[in-house]
């Protein structure tokens, strides 16, 4: 079969299929001249495309925290470091002091409290930590690449990437924390121009707690005082826990003592010594004495301030407030707080006799900073 070609197309000579493949050739010519020097994307797996086509990768919340890391270290060049070793996963996070304090209000105390009181959260974490690096305290860590934990056995902290997952989650929250860190910025508390031992808890029984009654020293700025706001506002205020005998004698490390009567069951424990806070500070279990905070730790009690009563073959512990008692209380605070104290009035009355100075004027000569 032949191609029928037009009278213009005879004229020239030039069959249909060249000239078509002519028109192919022209058009490609043009396409490469205006993309001169481009290159097609591949989309095979495993190759990556050019540079002027790659997008950017999707951060990752380490990236987010490393980035972090860095523009905080930038921002807080005239801040001590701060080495937390971070128990999750077992890496050393290293912050400006600031944002160690930040990482603790937002981990220890609700941040829906009143600001006075995050404040005086915030005196209080920046103070435990100036006081440990200053006297080079090494209590309670494994290695010598950190200098606290990120848990109870110094501060529970939040790492950066817990902070920022925070903000985005509870943006008004997150910036009371900020506010409180900031407006407190560089104070801490001191007793006689030095750091104390700013130790806080959760909730009291209404009384604070002397330091020789849970812990071996006494110190002066540790001493008992009323609380009343605790019980108001606290839904840790107190809690009742119901176990059988056999258990309770077994977790205090006693043979099970015949409850064949209730009145021999109440003469076989009994209460033989209060703490100035209320407390219990020893009680007799059959014939072995037992210390408040030793029954506490034991039975996994909120606190040593407890009564008990009797059901049968079963006894109910009730405990008021939460912690060790020495201290700032946390609950108290907030209540100090609506009641229209101010930071400093708080921590003034829970640590008697201290009062608040700015780090770099402490009279050892540490300088803030340095």
């Amino acid at each position: 079969m032949k191609l029928r070609v037009g009278k213009e197309q005879q004229a020239t000579g030039l069959p249909l299929w060249i000239a078509f493949a002519s028109g192919i050739i022209a058009s490609l010519l043009i396409w490469l001249a205006l993309h001169k020097g481009a290159s097609y994307p591949s989309q095979l797996e495993g190759e990556h495309p050019s540079p002027q086509t790659q997008t950017k990768a999707v951060s990752t919340p380490d990236d987010i925290a490393e980035t972090q890391i860095t523009e905080e270290r930038e921002a807080g060049q005239d801040q001590p470091l701060v080495r937390v070793l971070l128990s999750e996963s077992h890496k050393v996070e290293t912050v400006p002091l600031e944002t160690y304090v930040r990482g603790i209000v937002a981990a220890e105390m609700p941040i829906d409290f009143q600001e006075a009181a995050l404040e005086a959260q915030a005196l209080a974490a920046r103070t435990y930590i100036v006081r440990r690096l200053i006297t080079k305290d090494r209590t309670g860590m494994t290695t010598s690449e950190a200098d606290v934990t990120d848990t109870q056995t110094h501060q529970v902290y939040r790492s950066l990437a817990e902070m920022n997952q925070l903000e985005k989650r509870d943006s008004v929250g997150w910036q009371k924390v900020v506010n409180a860190v900031k407006r407190t910025e560089g104070e801490i508390i001191v007793y006689h121009g030095e750091p104390i031992e700013a130790l806080f808890f959760s909730t009291s029984n209404g009384y604070t707690e002397n330091s020789e009654e849970v812990f071996a020293t006494k110190l002066p700025y540790l001493r008992s005082v009323a609380s009343p706001w605790d019980k108001e506002e606290s839904p840790r205020a107190s809690e009742s826990v119901e176990m059988e005998l056999t258990d309770f004698y077994s977790k205090l490390g006693l043979s099970a003592i015949p409850a064949s009567t209730s009145d021999k069951v109440q003469r076989s424990l009994r209460i033989l010594e209060w703490t100035t806070g209320k407390r219990v500070k020893e009680m007799l279990a059959g014939a072995k004495k037992l210390t408040g905070e030793e029954v506490r730790h034991k039975l996994g009690l909120r606190s040593a301030a407890f009564d008990w009563t009797f059901d049968h073959n079963k006894i109910i512990l009730t405990t008021y407030g939460s912690g060790h008692g020495v201290g700032m209380s946390q609950w108290g605070a907030e209540g100090m707080a609506k009641a229209g104290k101010t930071a400093r009035e708080i921590v003034e009355y829970y640590y008697s006799g201290a009062g608040v100075k700015e780090v770099s004027k402490l009279a050892n000569g540490w300088n803030y900073g340095a």
